[in-house]
């Protein structure tokens, strides 16, 4: 196996990732209702569950049995509440329904589990949440009822999602359905958080998509040069992190990266120095971008409002989806996204990790880092007192315990390596080498 060891870090090194870990995890303790295991999406009063944290909950979960954060028991009762609501919810084409075609709605009721918000039946959010139960079912392994039950609830919802149904144009997968209006317009296509979509939907025993399908994903990709780094380009941080969380990308490749001679996790090395870089350079000329304060991604943000600072007009907005270096930019920063980068580049994410908590971003709060704070934007006119975000997210807290397993520990990715579905469908779009031939 050509995977590399797990990580040797120094004492206080070590301690600060697994109290960040432990913090984190604690998001999935606290925030989870325990009779349908649905994970609330952030930290509001009254706010609804998010599915696609619920597939980090059920992976968090077996990493808090490995760390000593959480017992054995404990977590296969969670598990087992959360798939057995899963398996048993309404599938159907109420506007009410939990889902359909073996697809779930994006947001759910926390309490009842039906839809909200008008939201949509999503194929990224369900592929992030079946990640999830096959990860469980990788870990609960032993011969009881209870583990049973976990491995074949996990396999029989991974086989009940019709990813054919979900095929667009050039046989793209599209983003979601709703049950009044039909497919949204919208497909997968550039690069994107998609590559774990498209690696189940292919390795899937009943409703397989095709090899089109990922070669016309694939062919959508731009690669760019930008501060003098050669990559596969994509603004946000997170769409560099989010596969990776379960699929170990270490030294196999596809078609496309053969052609670049790198694979998916040394671009993602390459896009975590690429930020840094942007940073550096701050052609924005926001205070405190540099060499240690960056991490630019989908986050909570001070706006909407316009403010003219220092002679400059400048546009904030809340929660989009920021990117660097083509924007939105508005001087807000994510310090989770740069800690689920640890894998990437632990040589220049550890330092602006621990810039980060010079800052005292987790003070009063019970999960860690705040998910988004502003290096501008003040909320008095002394600018005495920046902007954090008042919220943690689930999709947050999630990539942060996960990230930091998978480099100190090599635990989940080794859980994955092991999986049928995920080997097939990483053969099935083209990868080859590494892990994979063994």
């Amino acid at each position: 196996m050509t995977t590399l060891p797990p990580a040797t870090l120094d004492t206080a090194s070590l301690a600060l990732l697994m109290d960040m870990q432990k913090n984190s995890f604690g998001y999935f303790v606290n925030e989870t209702n325990p009779h349908n295991g649905l994970v609330r999406d952030k930290t509001a009063a009254d706010w609804p569950a998010s599915i696609a944290a619920v597939g980090m909950a059920l992976t968090a979960y077996v990493i808090g049995v490995r760390r000593g954060c959480m017992p054995r028991g404990d977590a296969v009762a969670r598990t087992l509440t959360t798939m057995r609501f899963f398996a048993n919810s309404e599938q159907g084409r109420s506007p009410s329904a939990t889902g359909y075609k073996g697809f779930y709605y994006h947001f759910l009721d926390i309490k009842t589990g039906t839809r909200v918000w008008n939201c949509e039946l999503s194929s990224i959010d369900t592929a992030l949440l079946i990640a999830g139960m096959l990860t469980a079912a990788g870990f609960f392994t032993a011969d009881t009822p209870e583990e049973s039950e976990i491995r074949e609830l996990a396999d029989m919802l991974y086989r009940r999602v019709d990813w054919q149904w979900m095929r667009g144009k050039k046989g793209l997968l599209r983003h979601g359905w709703k049950p009044k209006t039909g497919f949204l317009r919208y497909h997968w296509e550039g690069y994107d958080e998609a590559l774990i979509l498209y690696i189940l939907a292919l390795g899937s025993p009943t409703f397989p998509i095709g090899r089109d399908s990922y070669d016309a994903w694939a062919s959508s990709y731009e690669w760019k040069s930008l501060h003098g780094i050669d990559y596969l380009y994509a603004g946000p941080l997170f769409i560099h992190q989010m596969s990776h969380i379960w699929l170990d990308l270490r030294g196999i490749r596809d078609d496309f990266m053969r052609a670049h001679d790198l694979d998916y996790f040394e671009n993602s090395r390459r896009a975590t120095y690429a930020q840094q870089r942007y940073a550096i350079e701050n052609p924005l000329g926001f205070p405190e971008y540099g060499e240690l304060c960056w991490g630019i991604t989908a986050s909570d943000g001070p706006g909407p409002s316009t403010k003219r600072l220092d002679g400059v007009q400048r546009k904030f907005y809340d929660y989009v989806s920021r990117g660097a270096p083509y924007g939105p930019d508005d001087g807000t920063l994510a310090p989770w996204a740069v800690a689920a980068s640890l894998p990437f580049a632990p040589e220049i994410v550890l330092p602006s990790i621990q810039h980060y908590q010079s800052l005292q971003l987790c003070e009063a709060n019970p999960y860690g880092f705040k998910a988004s704070f502003s290096t501008i934007f003040h909320l008095d006119d002394q600018g005495c007192r920046r902007w954090v975000s008042p919220y943690h997210f689930g999709i947050n807290e999630g990539p942060t315990v996960i990230m930091i397993e998978n480099h100190l520990h090599d635990f989940p990715w080794s859980l994955m390596r092991n999986n049928t579905y995920l080997r097939d469908g990483l053969s099935r779009a083209g990868f080859t080498g590494g892990w994979l031939a063994d």
